[in-house]
């Protein structure tokens, strides 16, 4: 099917509209599309040819059969039709970013800007709003510090439940704002402001990876590090550059993976004695020389995460709250993920059974993650009905939780079922598949 097309901008009066504005709130697309219809007369055809759509999926959600549920395909159709991403509760698409060369050409000129303090979190975002939020809330104070804190802690909550994808809007807009009240706070807040800001920036970054959008949360992760930089906080970048490795990893790109897992390695280092984040590096390490079928490498890796890891029994106080997810279970499911990479499904199979067997049930993408490596190991050995039975597990977790990476990676396992198409065990997988996209 043929990607999304180039298309103008909504006329100004549908985008103003009341109506339009609460079926945007609503996200009501039905409404949406009949209105491109009659106001702007960009019919059914085009809709489906500008969103990357059938025109018969474009008429039966006009029609109220069918609706929009996966935000990929949400931000797809936000692309496709021009729709401002705040209409419908998403960041800044790319499209609504001035260009750097516009941005230089008409931009007054102003003071210069703190060196590790950027503008703002949004590209493309003004500040007027922020501004205002800030003369409404009055002067910064360490209960609105402790609160924003609170914020965090309970996103990265709901991402290890539900996934990231969702939480972008929400993430972006705390960003924004924390970066308007580091200009406003005094010194003893500033700092705390800006470590904040790292994190918030770091997790808008992990959101945008999880969403599978990699040039995105590049940019976020950039952010991360440039603050952390700026606040001299050499095992909080650290922990920014670990995801960017993994993000590498995904990417395909395995040896900016190692350089990126070194890196953080020698970052934390420098940071002082933490074998708990040393053994999740190490392990980030393990999953990109996996990626490049060095089994030596990958081995020694692993060895040095388990030795790390057995440094750090009972030291679990002295480690930065962001490492604590890097539990006994998470080593376990780890390790055995790294040995799928590597093709050694023999010995990964029952260390990810294993940690599944461990993991909360509240961390639904974790569980359906877990499970799809558990069924990659299973079809690597030839063993088609536990394979499928694993993938199902994973499908029916996807409906709780809102991760294009997972989707990604059981879309792949799909691929992989080609050559036993016929078989009864990937008939019933398939049969899932349509159910849950219904």
């Amino acid at each position: 099917m043929p990607g999304p097309q180039p298309h103008h901008a909504l006329p100004p009066a549908l985008l103003a509209s009341h109506e339009w504005q609460n079926a945007c709130r609503n996200r009501d697309f039905a409404r949406i599309f009949r209105l491109i219809k009659l106001k702007a007369g960009i019919y059914p055809s085009r809709i489906a040819a500008l969103c990357g759509m059938t025109p018969s999926r474009v008429g039966e959600i006009m029609a109220g059969r069918r609706a929009l549920a996966h935000i990929d395909v949400i931000e797809r159709v936000a692309d496709g039709l021009r729709i401002p991403g705040a209409m419908l509760g998403l960041a800044h698409r790319p499209w609504e970013i001035p260009s750097p060369d516009r941005v230089r050409e008409h931009a007054p000129e102003r003071e210069p800007e703190p060196a590790h303090a950027p503008t703002t979190s949004d590209p493309g975002r003004g500040d007027s709003l922020d501004n205002l939020l800030l003369l409404a809330d009055g002067q910064v104070t360490r209960s609105t510090l402790t609160a924003l804190r609170s914020s965090v802690e309970d996103y990265w909550r709901r991402d290890d439940q539900h996934g990231g994808a969702s939480l972008r809007p929400a993430i972006v807009g705390h960003l924004g704002y924390v970066t308007q009240m580091m200009r406003a706070a005094d010194d003893a807040l500033g700092r705390d402001l800006r470590s904040l800001a790292a994190e918030l920036a770091r997790l808008a970054g992990w959101a945008y990876f999880d969403a599978r959008q990699y040039s995105t949360a590049r940019i976020y992760f950039t952010q991360a590090l440039g603050l952390s930089h700026g606040q001299n906080d050499r095992l909080f970048m650290a922990n920014v550059l670990s995801c960017m490795s993994l993000q590498a990893t995904y990417e395909g790109n395995a040896v900016h993976a190692i350089a990126l897992a070194c890196k953080a390695q020698d970052a934390a280092r420098a940071a002082g004695d933490q074998p708990q984040v040393m053994s999740m590096l190490h392990m980030r390490e393990a999953f990109a020389h996996a990626a490049l079928r060095d089994a030596s490498s990958c081995h020694q890796a692993i060895a040095r995460s388990r030795e790390a890891y057995d440094l750090a029994r009972g030291r679990e106080d002295e480690a930065p709250s962001w490492i604590l997810y890097f539990d006994e279970t998470k080593l376990i499911v780890d390790t055995g993920i790294a040995y799928a990479r590597l093709g050694e499904a023999q010995r990964a199979e029952p260390l990810i059974a294993e940690g599944l067997r461990r993991e909360a049930a509240g961390r639904q993408r974790g569980r359906a993650l877990h499970a799809y490596w558990l069924a990659t190991t299973q079809l690597q050995q030839g063993n088609l009905d536990n394979a499928c039975r694993s993938a199902i597990l994973a499908l029916d977790l996807t409906a709780a939780i809102d991760s294009p990476r997972v989707t990604g990676h059981l879309q792949e396992f799909h691929h992989r079922l080609a050559p036993y198409a016929r078989e009864t065990p990937v008939i019933r997988f398939e049969e899932r598949m349509r159910e849950a996209q219904r």
